[in-house]
């Protein structure tokens, strides 16, 4: 019964992921069509930028902590990425910049969502898995 809930814990974390990118991806479109002036989206989008690679981390770690390597090793290449760009200073998002960035950022946004729906789909698959062997 306790993988049950490590894989519904994981579902709550891949679902706060998933809204994180969505909502950047939302700013990005509402700067493309003027909806929103650059320093509001880039100010919104700095503000999400540090929960999601905290949360990518505490998925990744607690996948870790309960002993699931596949998934973890899943999650890796994700806290790679979000390590590599922090390390740098290049994880916010500039607001004189933005403009040009617009379709490079929009990319590595939908790659993330991308991502994290093949995470969520696995996360569903060992769930209903688990829960199927439980009842066993």
């Amino acid at each position: 019964m306790g993988d049950l809930y490590v894989w519904l814990i994981s579902f709550f974390f891949l679902i706060a992921l998933l809204a994180l990118v969505v909502f950047q991806l939302m700013c990005l479109a509402d700067l493309e069509f003027d909806y929103i002036n650059p320093y509001d989206s880039s100010n919104r989008i700095n503000r999400v930028i540090l929960p999601e690679y905290i949360t990518g981390g505490v998925l990744c770690a607690f996948f870790l902590i309960t002993g699931h390597w596949c998934m973890s090793l899943f999650c890796g290449p994700y806290l790679y990425y979000n390590v590599k760009l922090y390390m740098r200073k290049n994880h916010l998002v500039d607001v004189t910049e933005i403009f040009n960035m617009l379709h490079k950022e929009k990319k590595i946004r939908l790659f993330k969502l991308f991502y994290f729906v093949f995470l969520l789909f696995l996360s569903i698959f060992w769930m209903i898995l688990t829960a199927l062997e439980d009842r066993e």
